[in-house]
């Protein structure tokens, strides 16, 4: 099923993000931050996956349409997938709850990291679970809001 497709399905909760294939040595994070920056996209969330050879960042941005056609533009290797970006309602404490209520439904979170921004004031947490389509219902019936790209692009 095409990304668009489970996006729809989802109501738009879900939000798109890319895993972006980078050489580990110095400088090569910055510039393609400094690519992005030129053409007006910003990175709203990043997590960075370390090994000798190459890094794996995985980054949410504000126009992910731009940045498919700037990466493949410039040649850039990345794949994409969905997250759910779950706000955090009172504080970190509400972690717990997110994770036990995956957690009675079975769900698998493969990985998650924080937003740079706060929308709305408040804590964002990024999540990649195994069943996406469970995991939103599951999140939205226990009251947690799930974001949109449109939440968090300016």
């Amino acid at each position: 099923m095409s990304v668009q497709k489970t996006l729809e399905k989802l109501d738009g909760s879900g939000v798109l993000h890319f895993s972006v294939f980078i050489e580990n040595k110095v400088g090569a994070l910055l510039k393609i931050v400094k690519l992005l920056n030129e053409h007006s996209v910003e990175v709203l969330a990043i997590s960075i996956l370390d090994s000798s050879e190459s890094g794996i960042t995985r980054i949410i941005v504000s126009d992910p349409d731009r940045v498919q056609y700037l990466f493949d533009k410039h040649g850039i290797a990345y794949t994409t997938s969905e997250v759910l970006l779950v706000e955090l309602p009172q504080s970190s404490s509400d972690l717990a709850h997110i994770l036990g209520s995956l957690l009675m439904a079975e769900i698998n979170i493969s990985f998650a990291y924080p937003l740079l921004i706060r929308p709305r004031g408040r804590s964002v947490l990024a999540i990649h679970p195994d069943d996406m389509e469970c995991a939103c219902s599951v999140l939205m019936g226990e009251h947690f809001k799930l974001l949109n790209q449109s939440d968090i692009s300016r």
